[in-house]
């Protein structure tokens, strides 16, 4: 019974794996091949809205929700993109060494996701137009 008292706290110690070895944010970059100095705005409900300028690379917040990519620039037909949210492979060690508990912190800390490295959005170029 003393191993019962003892064990149970511990477990409560143990640490995610997810959250330890790959962290709660990630570099992503933003493309728009031929198409340079396009802004984009990049929206999610863990990212807020945040407006950069391509190419660009950003660290944000880890989650399971999706990045919205909308990209526009003059003489250019508006682009958009989706940075999609995955499951991190690491999250599965939580059924052998982090258990539930594990498992719970990496979702909470969004750690069990990540996202494509890079969102290529296509802008095409509108006939004639000259800015």
């Amino acid at each position: 019974m003393r191993i019962f008292y003892c064990a149970v706290p511990a477990l409560f110690l143990l640490p995610s794996c997810a959250t330890i070895v790959k962290g709660t944010t990630q570099t992503i970059a933003i493309n728009t091949p031929g198409v340079a100095g396009a802004r984009c705005t990049l929206r999610s409900g863990v990212v807020g809205s945040v407006e950069v300028v391509t190419p660009a690379t950003l660290t944000v917040e880890k989650s399971q929700e999706s990045i919205t990519v909308h990209c526009a620039k003059p003489c250019y037909r508006d682009g958009a993109g989706i940075g999609t949210s995955f499951s991190e492979g690491m999250a599965a060690g939580n059924i052998i060494a982090g258990g539930v508990i594990g498992l719970g912190v990496d979702a909470a800390t969004g750690a069990m996701n990540k996202y494509a490295p890079e969102t290529i959005v296509v802008m095409t170029p509108i006939p004639g137009c000259r800015a």
